[in-house]
């Protein structure tokens, strides 16, 4: 027979805990008062807890698998490494919650309150998040692998190191947001604002990045191979040894941007504005550079084996050492110039 949904008053399910018991699977709990109750390690799992007040509870470790929590009030509560997979939170009330090593995978989080909450090492792969507030959030090491996060706010979030790969990040707020060494690959985030952020040695490979705002951002030592950033502001962005493979900057403006011993191998630069920029040391063998603007550029030890130089200008730029074996120069305006 399926297993009878308990009811019980809090006083009864906090004797038995007392007693040892941990297994308490279907219990209905909604709108119970457990404010400041210790259920460590309790197994909770498919229970109602709907509106219940957990306040400053004691949850870490415990099991709370497919569990109802929808408007449940979590001010403060400590539920490290609860497991919560497949748990339903609409709603719910997580300000200042410590959720340091939680498994949230598929929760539904529409609405819940997070401002203030911890949540290093979080698991929430496939979680819902629809304008879910973690503005200022400690979201360090988070998993949010294909999390929708649509109109989040995450401004002043900490999300360094944090794994986002498919994840939905459409009409996100992102202002002031730090992202270093996070893994953003295959995301598409057109037209974003990543001005003069800090987002060194991200990983933002195969991301659709068109008309991106980047000016001033340092993307320093990143992997970013096959990127889409055709018509983006890069100015003044620091690239510095970054691996750029294949990128897309098809009428880019990365102007003074520091390029230095970048690997943009067989990347499709064509008309892009690169005046002033620091390429010393670059790789751009098989490049598309047609029609690109270089002026002043220095581009000192680079090699441009067989990149596509068409219709460049090279006006006042620097090439001391560069290797042009096999390179198309044609129409190029050169450094003193003159037109190949």
């Amino acid at each position: 027979m399926k297993k009878e949904i308990l009811n019980m008053k809090e006083t009864e399910i906090l004797e038995r805990y007392l007693r040892g018991e941990r297994d308490f699977r279907g219990i209905d709990l909604t709108a119970a008062n457990l404010i400041g109750a210790k259920l460590i390690a309790a197994n909770l799992s498919g229970s109602n807890l709907k509106e219940a007040s957990l306040a400053r509870a004691y949850l870490e470790r415990c099991f709370m698998l497919e569990a109802n929590l929808n408007g449940a009030f979590l001010y403060g509560t400590n539920l490290n490494y609860a497991k919560l997979r497949d748990s339903c939170l609409i709603e719910a009330d997580l300000t200042k919650a410590d959720l340091s090593g939680a498994q949230l995978h598929k929760a539904n989080l529409r609405g819940a309150k997070l401002s203030g909450a911890v949540m290093s090492w979080v698991t929430l792969y496939r979680a819902n998040l629809p304008g879910v507030n973690l503005c200022g959030a400690n979201l360090n090491g988070i998993n949010l692998r294909s999390a929708n996060l649509e109109k989040a706010n995450l401004n002043w979030a900490n999300l360094t190191g944090a794994r986002l790969s498919g994840a939905n990040l459409r009409g996100a707020q992102l202002n002031g947001v730090k992202l270093e060494k996070a893994f953003l690959n295959g995301l598409t985030l057109e037209a974003i604002d990543f001005s003069s952020l800090e987002l060194s040695e991200i990983k933002l490979s195969g991301a659709k990045m068109a008309g991106a705002n980047l000016q001033g951002t340092n993307l320093k030592d990143s992997q970013m191979r096959f990127i889409r950033l055709d018509e983006a502001n890069l100015q003044q962005a620091n690239l510095q040894g970054s691996n750029i493979r294949g990128g897309q900057f098809i009428k880019a403006n990365l102007m003074k941007a520091d390029l230095q011993e970048c690997d943009l191998r067989n990347a499709d630069l064509s008309n892009t504005n690169l005046n002033l920029a620091n390429l010393r040391g670059a790789d751009l063998t098989g490049a598309n550079l047609r029609g690109a603007y270089l002026w002043g550029a220095n581009l000192d030890g680079a090699n441009l084996e067989n990149a596509d130089l068409r219709d460049a200008s090279f006006r006042d730029a620097t090439l001391n050492g560069a290797i042009l074996n096999g390179a198309i120069l044609t129409g190029a305006i050169m450094p003193d110039g003159r037109i190949r």
